[in-house]
């Protein structure tokens, strides 16, 4: 491998036009047909086979009107005054019908205004008149009245027991993902515009959000951290700009090209974030290890920078591609699971992690090539007594030394730490945002606070109960729905059941049923499980077969799907590493601990995620102020994410370590060099990743907050706990037994020779005729 990759970087520093037009054109094409081909972003989350997916993909075919997405907008009368005053009645009135006349919005009243003019001869209105008598008042203080006009109600307006809000709730002809860019945001400032003249305030819920931005302030200014920290670490503006380069090629490449597939595949927007996060991390720490390598070998080696560059590819470019070959089959792991939303992700971030390894392999040494000599340190140039010579590998050597000499208690608070921050992960509830999970400044979470307020915590996530009579061959009659609406209505949690349509051949009817608590409540949670388990006995009663829908209920069953296949996709991820690790290290004590120290700082990473956005421990110093669920899809992702992350510090530490051991060093002096070569970029690339996942933090959308500071607080803890205290430490103790391998394991693995041992035999190092500064050879590379 090693000498592979020797001749692969060899010659991308020769030709390096070569290289680079081969990428330029690659991103050109993705340019190109980004131009011409409209990106559509998704924020449904669908999994298959899930009981809620069932109904709805049921009710597409058979109540096709019912299957579009959902929209609610809560107006808000100004102080003082009240939704039936003549000036804001009339503003309330005009809004709902700019919201009715818009573009993709369902009109309901002309349905409505020929189902009145039938009369008692409607079998709609029957229907709804007979669930409303089964059904009784609401169970509420809260107790809302249809807004009317002329006389008849309009359709899908409610006000307020106390007169101050009007909910006007309302569908789409399409799922919102499928909406044309910008439709849900002229949707509200139409309503906003017409609602002005009255002084009505306009909330829209959390489901009246387009896809959100994916780069935001937050995020520059990470990015903004991470080129200040190359700087430092590199001491160079060419040599710091080198990494942002392949990072920004890699998400353009990896990123543009799932957006030019959007039009064929559903791509989740929290695939394309996913990848851009890990796209931009991983871009930025493979370019700087192999850098930092390449720089130590023209200090150490005398080499020239060709030569330099060329074994950097040959020994870093290895760990590099072993490195992103663990994030890869991390990542892969969740094709196991078989659920699409997670397959997308799966293979939009591995591929924009595997781009990344290929661009740090082929044209990170092109750009060198035309660098050249200047990725040289300044300071080298100027000779040991100049100013900004490095002390850096003197203070990693003593940490090493003090790690080594105090390996007990180093590795005791390397494991009490983590374990401690692990504690609240047992309390961890899982969920999907709502309008709750936002910020108190946003509207999402002011429409939610004043439906609760105005209407009950439930009117925020209704339960859809679908009565099918299809399977029958007869139509469902208004006596047959007002005794299942009147059964449901008894079902302890329930403050409300209301027909909310029917098709035309009157087989299936959709019921709203409105919960005592809120959408992540575990009472609502508990209500959808009494439903579900008294369908059954109901639908036979009554000749028809009923499901349970709406968000609150696909939130409670992806939770349930997710935390179902999590330990499969544990088992998997971990055995398949396992076996890359063991052929990278010929060592069975080396993987172990890996996986262990990884469990130890994902617990942790759930156990703060848990603190702070379910408990609401020190959110001000984040800025966000909104407690709730982790999201469903955090655990798995995260899992899978974090250990490849984290096995690319182990990687490089533990090579380090490894190299200095097959070059003759006793295990601990081995463990105190390896530790110095590799300590400080440690740090820098942890730095940098952490910067880049901290600036997700600050996204609106609690989903991608949620993953930014569980991503960064796990990288933190993996790399300043795990590998750079845990792992020495272990090494420490274990002696030369940390390299012990059977005998006959050790014949059956392939030799990767990830430490460049074979390449050293093949091509000796020259030592460069070029001239040197006087005192070069003396001084140590600071990133080394």
């Amino acid at each position: 491998m090693s000498v592979l990759l020797y001749r692969l970087g060899r010659f991308a520093y020769g030709k390096p036009w070569y290289v680079m037009g081969g990428w330029l054109a690659v991103v050109a094409s993705v340019v190109t047909l980004l131009a011409v081909s409209p990106v559509r972003l998704s924020n449904d989350v669908r999994i298959d086979g899930t009981p809620s997916q069932k109904v709805i993909d049921e009710l597409a075919r058979t109540l096709p009107e019912a299957s579009g997405g959902q929209g609610m907008l809560l107006f808000k009368a100004p102080a003082g005054s009240r939704i039936d005053d003549p000036k804001v009645r009339t503003a309330l009135l005009a809004a709902v019908d700019s919201v009715y006349r818009h573009d993709h919005v369902v009109d309901t009243r002309k349905a409505l205004a020929s189902e009145l003019a039938k009369g008692s001869a409607s079998p709609l209105l029957r229907a709804q008149t007979a669930v409303a008598q089964a059904a009784g008042a609401p169970s509420t203080d809260h107790a809302p009245a249809p807004l009317a006009s002329n006389g008849n109600p309009v359709p899908g307006v409610i006000v307020s027991a106390d007169g101050t809000t009007a909910l006007m709730q309302f569908q789409f002809d399409q799922q919102t993902y499928e909406l044309p860019s910008g439709t849900i945001d002229s949707t509200v400032e139409a309503a906003e515009r017409q609602a002005a003249h009255g002084g009505l305030q306009v909330l829209p819920s959390a489901s009246m959000m387009e896809i959100p931005e994916i780069i935001g302030t937050g995020e520059i200014v990470g990015l903004a951290v991470a080129a200040l920290v190359l700087l430092i670490t590199l001491g160079s503006v060419v040599a710091a700009g080198l990494p942002l380069a392949i990072a920004f090629v890699g998400v353009t490449v990896g990123v543009g090209g799932a957006f030019t597939l959007s039009t064929v595949f559903e791509i989740h927007s929290l695939a394309a974030v996913l990848a851009l996060m890990l796209g931009l991390a991983v871009g930025i720490d493979y370019a700087l290890f192999i850098i930092s390598r390449a720089r130590r070998l023209l200090a150490d080696d005398a080499l020239d920078a060709h030569e330099a560059t060329a074994r950097a590819i040959g020994t870093a470019g290895s760990a590099v591609f072993f490195a992103g070959s663990t994030v890869v089959i991390a990542l892969a792991g969740l094709l196991v699971i078989r659920i699409a939303l997670l397959s997308t992700m799966a293979l939009v971030a591995a591929a924009t992690i595997a781009i990344t390894v290929l661009l740090a392999l082929t044209l990170l040494p092109a750009l060198l090539g035309l660098v050249g000599e200047r990725v040289r340190p300044a300071r080298l140039r100027r000779g040991p007594s100049g100013p900004g010579t490095s002390t850096a590998n003197t203070r990693t050597s003593r940490w090493g030394t003090q790690l080594v000499r105090h390996r007990y208690a180093a590795l005791a608070a390397a494991i009490l730490v983590p374990a401690v921050l692990a504690v609240p992960a047992a309390d961890m509830k899982l969920g999907l945002p709502s309008g709750a999970s936002y910020n108190t400044d946003t509207g999402q979470r002011r429409s939610y606070e004043l439906t609760s307020e105005a209407y009950g915590p439930g009117f925020n996530g209704p339960l859809l109960v679908s009565v099918d009579s299809a399977t029958s061959g007869r139509a469902l009659t208004p006596e047959a729905l007002a005794a299942v609406a009147a059964e449901l209505r008894r079902t302890k949690g329930t403050t409300a059941v209301s027909l909310a349509g029917m098709n035309k051949s009157g087989t299936t009817a959709l019921l709203s049923l409105i919960p005592a608590s809120g959408p992540n409540d575990d009472a609502t949670k508990e209500l959808v499980t009494a439903v579900r388990d008294e369908s059954p006995r109901i639908g036979r009663a009554h000749g028809a077969v009923i499901g349970v829908t709406g968000f609150t209920a696909l939130a409670i069953d992806v939770s349930d799907r997710l935390a179902d296949v999590l330990p499969l996709y544990v088992a998997v991820v971990l055995g398949l590493s396992l076996i890359v690790l063991l052929l990278v290290f010929r060592s069975v004590l080396v993987p172990v601990t890996a996986t262990l120290g990884f469990l130890l700082s994902v617990s942790a990473a759930f156990g703060l995620t848990t603190a702070v956005f379910q408990w609401g421990w020190m959110q001000s110093l984040i800025g966000i102020d909104a407690t709730a669920p982790v999201v469903s899809l955090l655990p798995i992702i995260i899992t899978g994410v974090l250990y490849g992350l984290a096995m690319d510090y182990q990687m490089f530490l533990v090579t380090s370590m490894r190299e200095a051991h097959v070059h003759g060093e006793t295990a601990r002096s081995a463990t105190v060099t390896g530790f110095a070569r590799a300590a400080s970029v440690i740090v820098a690339a942890a730095t940098i990743m952490v910067s880049v996942f901290a600036g997700f933090v600050f996204n609106a959308q609690p989903m991608i907050k949620q993953a930014g500071f569980a991503l960064a607080a796990g990288i933190l803890i993996d790399a300043f706990v795990i590998r750079m205290t845990l792992i020495p430490a272990t090494m420490a103790l274990a002696g030369d037994r940390a390299w012990w391998i059977p005998a006959w394991l050790d014949r059956l693995l392939p030799d990767l020779d990830v430490e460049g041992d074979k390449l050293a035999q093949k091509i000796p190092p020259p030592r460069s005729t070029a001239p040197r500064p006087h005192g070069e050879e003396q001084t140590v590379e600071s990133v080394g």
